[in-house]
Formats: C-alpha cells, structure tokens, sequence
C-alpha cells in the first residue's frame, strides 16, 4: 500500500537532523528515467529480444565467458548498454537527492550497484560515489594482461538490436591487443580488475569518518544481489527504504513507491524544489 504521510513526516525529520546524506542505489533509481531494471528473465527479455528468442538469461550474457565464446553478442549486449546510459538524462529526482544534500554540513556520499554512471551525469563528483560493481564507463583488457583500466570515452559501439550484435570493431587492450571488456563485477568472475573502486570504498571510509548523524536513503535495491541494502543497514543508523516491492526495514521508515515519485513527496516535505533539471557531467 503507499506510504501515508506521517511516513514521509518521519523520514523528512531523519533528513532534517542529519548532517551528512548516504544515497543506497540500486536498479530502481533508473526506472524513472527510463532505464531497464532487469527484473527477472522476463524482463531481461523484453529490453533484449534477441537473447530471448535464442533462451539467454542474463547470468549467462552476464558473464567473462560470453566474450570468448561470442564477443560480438557480448559486446552487443553491452555497447548497446553503453549507448543508452550515454543518451539518457537522470531524472528529476537525482537533483533532490543534491538538493538534501547541499543542506548538511558534510554533504553527500553515494553507494550503488547500477554501473551506469547516471549519478556522475547527474552533477554528483566522481570522488563521492561508490560504484560497487564497477563501470561501464570504464574498460579493461579481457586477459587480463595488467591492472591498468581506462575510459570508453573513445568508443563508440555500432549495435544491430535485432540480433543484438556488434557491428562495429571491438574495443581492444591498448597495452597488448587483446580484446577489451567492461570494467564490470559479472557473475563467475576471476578477471575483474577492483583497484578503481577499491579506491572509492577507501574515500567513502574517510567521509563517512567524519559523518556525525548520518542520513540513509535507499532506492530501488532489490533482495536477490542485496549489495546495496547490505551497506545501507550496515551503518546502524535508520533507513528510509523507497521500493515499490520490497520495502520492509527493520529500522527506519518504508516508502512503497517508485524513486522519483518518493523524492518528490520528500521534497515537498523538507520545502525543497522538486523538478530542478539535472546537470549533466559526462
């Protein structure tokens, strides 16, 4: 059922008396720009026909062992991943979220599972986000044959959505030739490169050191990889869980609605302008 007001009453009061913000994404916080969130095979299949009709599910694309076996499929699946993080605006609620945290002293941090940079785009720093699972923004070598990652900036996937097949040439390792991949935590793999978000973790622990009464806000992280409610309830501070499914909290204030919409009531709930356009960074 939606969440009545004295449930926004209350976790406005959290935010008010917070002097920094923690923002807990996951797959949920695109939905509202349109953004695919995966759920399930069904919903994996209809954002990619092509993988549906051939009986992939998204663990198997998913995974190192798609770029040896099809590297144009894998990298069909990813650069039209690419291209479309690239072409999509962060919603509205991305600027509440910096609304709120312009308002505490020690500002905001942000943890998230999603590998679409949409924060960053949205005008967050790139050294106030966690990307948990790494970017797809970066790129390293399919090997690999060092720890070195870089940017996609350079590459420009050219993507046959029917059979969800790259037709343009393969991204490759500048330092060996090998063929390149996203810099991404897949499942069953023993290649992914951490050193960049190792280094985020490492800055999030000396902001959240000097964070007195910390506010949390959780969206749209689901229960079957719980990355990011794990770290959300890991501060032992109350939560303000936004999901239209899977909103019980144990400590904190349920919001059983999507993101966008929740932030707007909060907004109207702490006398902040809900529809600022977000500014966009990369």
């Amino acid at each position: 059922m939606p969440p009545t007001s004295d449930a926004i009453v209350r976790a406005a009061a959290l935010l008010q008396g917070a002097d920094g913000l923690l923002v807990a994404a996951g797959a949920g916080m695109g939905v509202d720009s349109g953004l695919p969130d995966f759920r399930g095979s069904s919903g994996f299949w209809r954002a990619y026909p092509a993988l549906g009709r051939r009986g992939v599910a998204f663990h198997e694309m998913a995974c190192p062992a798609s770029f040896d076996a099809e590297p144009r499929l894998a990298w069909g699946f990813y650069g039209h991943r690419l291209a479309l993080y690239r072409a999509t605006r962060p919603h509205a609620g991305y600027a509440i979220l910096g609304a709120m945290a312009a308002r505490m002293a020690q500002g905001s941090f942000v943890f998230t599972s999603n590998v679409d940079g949409q924060f960053q785009r949205a005008g967050f720093g790139a050294d106030a986000v966690v990307e948990c699972h790494g970017s797809i923004h970066q790129l390293q070598c399919t090997q690999p044959c060092s720890d070195a990652t870089w940017p996609a900036d350079g590459f420009v996937p050219e993507v046959d959505a029917d059979a969800c097949r790259l037709v343009s040439p393969h991204p490759l390792c500048p330092h060996c030739g090998a063929l390149a991949r996203p810099n991404i935590l897949m499942f069953n793999d023993s290649a992914w490169l951490p050193a960049r978000t190792e280094a985020q973790f490492a800055r999030f622990s000396r902001w959240r050191a000097g964070v007195r009464r910390l506010a949390v806000v959780e969206l749209g992280a689901g229960v079957d990889i719980p990355s990011v409610r794990r770290m959300a309830e890991s501060q032992r501070v109350p939560v303000i869980r936004v999901n239209p499914r899977e909103s019980a909290v144990d400590s904190g204030v349920a919001l059983q609605m999507g993101a966008l919409d929740a932030l707007r009531r909060l907004a109207a709930a702490l006398d902040l302008e809900p529809d600022q356009p977000p500014r966009l960074s990369i």
